[in-house]
């Protein structure tokens, strides 16, 4: 028998192309990657959006949409194993072609480019019942990827339990706020959900499966329930009281996501899929990935120890990646008009200045705090009611929040605002995602001159058509008190933090 030398047999290290870097999944898939040694080509639209993550540096960019043949296709160049991680949740009544379009694409590409390896993350399928439209477009793209003559592992899951995806959003906001509520009969639906932890642990995994392995996976967690038991089980880990629940047979999918887009940050337009696929039973019918992706020796995490890490995370201000981190359906990406002399059309400017004895530190800490809980410094009535009429006609609302109480990252949601370009300590520039007959952005300059802090402040819209103009025109008088308070009392605010500062200084001086 011939003797050990004392190593351990060790997966080659794979090159990556992860798509959908910048959603919820995706964004936390890329450190898992390189974590475990292999190589990653992330695929994005936008590739600035990426800058500001702590492994941007690490990763190769590839800039595509997932429907352009041929950037996808060099996307794929060179690539061993592809995560496909896209979908067109909440992107409104043709979802279903867009994601079948968009896979065919990529399912053709990779084929084309050599590649070894297809990993996508669908939807568990329960047999003998009709599918909800979102689960039925999960099933089709994991048809369209197997079908394409690469070597291909679909994980389908359930629910997804971690900090910030749209399905623990929901559960926490439903749970947390009404401690009585009227819902619809699929509380009663089983289902079987499933750690981000342990999601994250089977798709590094996939990476090295052999290339005879060409099949979809269940994946859940030991813990099977109906929603009912979840929300239940969910305010006991809180510390909140039992739930009264009361189930009724009338409501419909349709009015069950208005609902939940009224109490919780998630919209109707994607809350509508996800409760549409409460409807259905998804519990997993075998665990053959623990053939390949072994179950680590503790086990798989447990509904009460997930939602307990999930809210520890929400609590401490460390959650990574959200719900809102992918890109809103329909939002605009036209770049912001810098010209002064710009030929385009009209362009409507309302800029203001303040100088304020505050330190350019302290003003910066404002403003980049700005949204949120911290709320936007002016007429805060105007800003709730602004967002409910953006979620009653179809938009993201207000109540997005964001990612971190104290840091931004370009490409963040900031309540109906996209972060699209930060300088540290100098500029924030936001833009708008909020429904508006025209392009929208509001920014904030921290200058400093001749030993004085001055902070400028401008909002910029591009009309479109005769709405657009008659949009700004009446909304002028209301400018003075929105955006005049808001550049007052951020410089208040960085007053009263200067001078707290200066007061903790002088009691540890003394």
């Amino acid at each position: 028998m011939a003797e050990s030398d004392g190593t351990t047999s060790v997966p080659p290290a794979k090159t990556c192309l992860v798509t959908g870097a910048t959603g919820y999944i995706g964004g936390r898939l890329v450190p898992e990657l390189l974590a475990a040694g292999h190589r990653v080509r992330v695929m994005t639209r936008a590739p600035e959006r990426l800058r500001d993550h702590p492994w941007a540096r690490r990763v190769e960019i590839a800039r595509a949409d997932a429907a352009d043949e041929e950037a996808v296709a060099a996307a794929c160049a060179g690539v061993d194993a592809v995560y496909y991680l896209i979908h067109a949740l909440g992107a409104g009544p043709q979802f279903e072609e867009t994601d079948r379009r968009t896979a065919q694409v990529m399912a053709r590409a990779a084929r084309e480019a050599g590649v070894g390896r297809l990993v996508y993350l669908g939807g568990l399928e329960p047999d003998g019942e009709e599918l909800s439209p979102h689960l039925r477009s999960r099933a089709e793209v994991a048809e369209i990827l197997l079908g394409s003559g690469v070597p291909t592992a679909v994980l389908r899951a359930a629910v997804v339990l971690g900090s910030g995806s749209a399905s623990f959003e929901m559960l926490r906001y439903l749970t947390e706020r009404l401690p009585v509520m009227v819902t619809p009969r699929w509380v009663h639906s089983r289902i079987q959900p499933i750690a981000i932890r342990d999601v994250l642990r089977y798709l590094v995994g996939c990476a090295t499966l052999p290339p005879e392995v060409h099949r979809s996976f269940d994946i859940g967690g030991p813990d099977v329930m109906t929603y009912l038991d979840m929300m239940q089980r969910f305010a006991a880990v809180a510390g909140l009281a039992r739930r009264r629940i009361l189930p009724v047979p009338v409501l419909s999918p349709g009015l069950s996501s208005h609902w939940v887009g009224v109490v919780t940050p998630v919209p109707a337009s994607i809350a509508r899929p996800l409760v549409e696929s409460l409807r259905n039973t998804v519990v997993c019918s075998e665990h053959d990935i623990a053939r390949y992706v072994p179950d680590p020796p503790e086990g798989l995490l447990g509904f009460d120890e997930a939602v307990r890490l999930a809210i520890q995370r929400v609590r401490d201000a460390t959650v990574a990646t959200r719900w809102s981190s992918a890109s809103t359906p329909g939002a605009p990406s036209d770049p912001l008009p810098t010209d002064p002399d710009w030929a385009g059309g009209t362009l409507y400017l309302d800029e203001k200045t303040r100088e304020t004895s505050a330190s350019p530190e302290a003003l910066w800490r404002v403003v980049e705090g700005i949204g949120g809980d911290a709320g936007w410094y002016s007429f805060p009535l105007a800003w709730e009611v602004r967002g409910w009429l953006d979620r009653a006609v179809g938009g993201v609302g207000l109540r997005r929040g964001r990612r971190s109480p104290s840091d931004l990252y370009v490409g963040d949601a900031l309540d109906f605002w996209r972060v699209e370009e930060l300088e540290e300590g100098r500029l924030l520039r936001l833009r708008a995602e909020m429904r508006l007959p025209g392009l929208a952005w509001l920014e904030f300059h921290v200058e400093q001159e001749d030993g004085r802090t001055r902070l400028r402040q401008k909002a910029t819209f591009k009309p479109n058509g005769l709405f657009g103009h008659l949009y700004w025109r009446v909304l002028v008088p209301f400018h003075g008190p929105i955006f005049g308070g808001m550049v007052r009392n951020i410089c208040r605010a960085a007053e009263q933090g200067t001078a707290a500062a200066a007061g903790q200084q002088r009691a540890h001086a003394a």
